[in-house]
């Protein structure tokens, strides 16, 4: 199998649908954050001990192909696989179950005292970089607000399980932080 085909040494790359598009687009760039949040996920399962959130991770990495060959098609009728609202119920299901487990959910933390939190708050602003590119892409071409609403609930999700995991969290104290050293 040869994996290098040559086709993208001029800056472009094909969509899923075979449209030619180059290489620093607006959609190449959607879609290739949500690759590079995939990525992120897949490294963040590895130091979660707790087998429901792993399978819950692991499945919403599934669907994040879903989102990419959404993204990664021009014409919508040659994928079919799209973002359902089921989808974005099962976002908040997991939202609504994980977040009273959670103290001081609407404050300000310092991320990251634990390995697998601090992974999940990486995932979780690589999401966030993702909405912002395909919210972009959609002020000039036609997207999915299921798929925004996924990929905005998706981020809340990886927020939730972070501060889950938190193992020492450090609220942050405006007041009594601003005179600190660093």
């Amino acid at each position: 199998m040869i994996i290098y085909t040559k086709t993208g040494d001029k800056g472009q790359t094909s969509l899923y649908d075979g449209t030619r598009i180059d290489k620093d687009s607006l959609r190449v760039e959607a879609y290739g954050t949500i690759d590079e949040l995939n990525s992120n996920i897949g490294f963040a399962v590895k130091f979660v001990d707790d087998k429901y959130i792993k399978e819950k991770l692991f499945n919403i990495q599934k669907r994040l192909f879903f989102v990419a060959g959404e993204l990664a098609t021009v014409e919508k009728d040659k994928f079919t696989y799209n973002i359902k609202e089921s989808d974005i119920i099962g976002l908040e299901k997991i939202i609504d179950e994980y977040l009273p487990k959670i103290s001081g959910a609407d404050s300000f933390i310092v991320p990251g005292s634990s390995t697998a939190s601090a992974a999940l708050h990486v995932s979780r602003t690589v999401c966030r970089r993702a909405e912002r590119r395909i919210l972009s892409l959609k002020r000039q071409e036609e997207v999915s607000d299921l798929l925004i609403k996924f990929v905005n609930r998706l981020s809340d999700v990886l927020y939730t399980f972070a501060r889950y995991l938190e193992s020492d969290l450090t609220i942050m104290d405006f007041k009594k932080f601003y005179d600190e050293e660093i």
